[in-house]
């Protein structure tokens, strides 16, 4: 009787085990849809302010047309060019942002204070969004790399998640003046 007791509370303690890890894996891969929604979203905002800067006529015209066309394909990117398409966009921020006098010529246009610091805004936040989905992204790998989720197929038919990779370098005019105040 006693060694039925015990097979029992064995049972038990391996079932809980496996249902907190089940649980755990679940709210790791909810965590890792709501960092990626919210990762979609800044590259979105960061996107949409670029092209409104590019189409505002303050900045130059050469510099207006490469940032215009690269926000432009950074949002109408295919899902898996994505990365590509938003590091092309960083790259274009930093090539028409990379001294302050082109941010202070957005600044003294008129409404340009508020799309400066909107801007900066937007290039500071992407990189700690994207942090969060690669964190979020990391954690679940470490868990499903686990022979006992493995072996049990306790991630179901999740698909394997997958970090964003992109740069997300902030040009330095911008970056410094992420508090919109002046110099």
């Amino acid at each position: 009787m006693t060694t039925l007791i015990l097979l029992v509370v064995a049972v038990l303690l391996i079932g809980v085990y496996l249902s907190w890890t089940a649980g755990r894996l679940d709210r790791l891969h909810a965590r890792i849809d709501a960092a990626r929604a919210a990762l979609d979203a800044q590259l979105l905002r960061r996107a949409s302010i670029a092209q409104e800067l590019a189409t505002a006529g303050v900045l130059d015209p050469a510099a207006s047309m490469v940032l215009y066309q690269a926000a432009h394909d950074a949002r109408q990117a295919p899902e898996e060019q994505r990365e590509v398409a938003e590091s092309e966009l960083s790259q274009a921020l930093r090539a028409v942002f990379d001294e302050s006098a082109q941010v202070e010529a957005v600044r003294a246009a008129p409404g340009g204070e508020d799309a400066a610091v909107e801007l900066a805004a937007a290039v500071r936040r992407v990189p700690m969004a994207r942090r969060f989905h690669n964190d979020a992204v990391r954690a679940a790998r470490a868990l499903r790399r686990h022979r006992t989720v493995r072996w049990l197929r306790l991630a179901g038919y999740a698909p394997f998640p997958l970090a964003f990779e992109m740069d997300d370098e902030p040009p330095p005019a911008l970056a410094d003046r992420g508090n919109g105040a002046p110099g």
